[in-house]
């Protein structure tokens, strides 16, 4: 079956299309980061009406490039939640409207399961059961997952997640946005590198030592802007310190308690999601801690890791295949929807 994928959450508008037999034939993403760089932020009416602007010619481009067309299509899965109200809106509509038009079912898709099967897409995907590691701007969650829909809360952020501390850190070293990624990028100029004792700066790791699998970064932030404006003005080099030794206080407790869920629940198996996965200073340490341990970690290819069409039409096609679903063609969204509210086709 072929099921297009609509991806509308909060900043990217993606699109994508996979085949039940075939796997991904084609995928098309239009970010919005330049849009939004210059309010520090997403602006949520510019994201929804960016989206309006932006479905249709991506929708056209996919199909092009897989030679497919509209008539072609078995079914439509879209993100009803969580996300923006507004940004929502716009991927259910269209994708509503263009399956009533083509009197096909709808799937509704919950944007984090898109994210936890997003690395069953790769060459060799890992098999049920795993531990994934879901870290992004608005979340950082450990699970156990045991099958599609089959999902069990391991350990969640008590306050911000890892993504949201990057950027408001980044924000405070007077770097662009989105965050994450300028602030490893400066982290990467520092010459401290090591765990030398003569470093400017240290930074607590929340929660390491808890006992538990929960997060907890808010804390975190507050250590950087206290450090910011005790060593006020900050030059190049202190900055680029400062950067090192906050990813390296995020990746360290986020690596320990990947690895204490593993332990914790007798798995081999871990599974990284979300924007933050992307980040090379934390695959770096998993992937040294899982060879310790002879376990596996799997992630998706970097492309993959944030918002993309291609997680949403898998997860869709992934219930299609294990049930009947039909979504309907109504336009209701849910902003606030919890994973744990989600049932197993």
């Amino acid at each position: 079956m072929l099921i297009l994928g609509v991806e509308s959450s909060c900043d990217e508008t993606g699109l994508a299309l996979y085949d039940s037999e075939q796997g991904l034939l084609a995928h098309a993403l239009h970010s919005q980061v330049a849009m939004h760089a210059e309010y520090g932020g997403v602006v949520p009416e510019l994201a929804s009406r960016d989206h309006i602007r932006r479905v249709l010619p991506l929708t056209e481009r996919v199909l092009l490039d897989a030679g497919k067309t509209l008539q072609d299509i078995d079914a439509i899965a879209y993100t009803q939640g969580p996300g923006l109200s507004g940004a929502l809106l716009v991927g259910t509509s269209f994708a509503a409207s263009l399956a009533y038009s083509l009197s096909i079912p709808t799937i509704q898709v919950h944007h984090l399961e898109g994210h936890l099967l997003a690395p069953l897409l790769e060459d060799n995907p890992p098999a049920f059961p795993f531990v994934a590691l879901l870290v992004s701007g608005g979340h950082t969650q450990l699970m156990r997952v045991d099958g599609v829909g089959r999902y069990q809360l391991l350990g969640d952020t008590l306050d911000d997640a890892a993504g949201e501390a990057f950027d408001k850190t980044a924000k405070l070293l007077g770097l662009g946005y989105p965050g994450g990624p300028a602030l490893a990028e400066l982290a990467d100029q520092s010459q401290v590198q090591s765990q030398s004792a003569d470093r400017l700066f240290k930074l607590p790791r929340p929660l390491l030592n808890s006992g538990d699998l929960n997060f907890s970064f808010s804390g975190l932030k507050t250590a950087v802007l206290s450090l910011v404006n005790k060593h006020q003005p900050l030059n190049t080099t202190a900055k680029a310190e400062l950067a090192w030794e906050f990813q390296e206080a995020i990746t360290d407790v986020l690596s320990a308690k990947c690895m204490a869920a593993l332990r914790e629940t007798g798995l081999d198996n871990l599974v990284v999601s979300g924007g933050v996965g992307a980040n090379l200073r934390l695959r770096q340490k998993l992937n040294a801690a899982v060879r310790a341990k002879l376990c596996k970690v799997s992630y998706p290819r970097l492309e993959f890791c944030t918002d993309n069409g291609a997680m949403i039409a898998f997860a869709g096609a992934m219930r299609l295949q294990a049930a009947k679903v039909d979504g309907g063609y109504g336009f209701s969204v849910k902003p606030r929807w919890d994973l744990a509210e989600l049932l197993a086709p």
